[in-house]
């Protein structure tokens, strides 16, 4: 299992379009990936459970991934936020 914490840099924070962005990419492995919020975690491959955190502007946000690409799946998952999701 692999952690990273992510930090929220776009400032619209996270709406449809990024929580569709997260969705796609993680996807695309077969790792089960979470999004931790506080004490709430979700299932990182649910549009409905990324949109339900309200997760706005400059908020903290833990990646957790356990599986055979777990590494693959934080690094890719991690490189959205790092680019604001394309938005600046």
């Amino acid at each position: 299992m692999i952690e990273r914490m992510v930090t929220i840099k776009n400032r619209a924070g996270i709406h449809a379009r990024p929580a569709a962005l997260l969705v796609q990419t993680a996807s695309k492995f077969k790792s089960k990936i979470y999004i931790e919020k506080d004490t709430d975690r979700i299932n990182g491959k649910s549009i409905m459970g990324i949109i339900t955190l309200g997760a706005s502007y400059d908020t903290r946000l833990k990646l957790i991934a356990d599986g055979e690409d777990e590494g693959a799946a934080v690094e890719a998952l991690a490189h959205l936020f790092d680019s604001k999701f394309e938005e600046d």
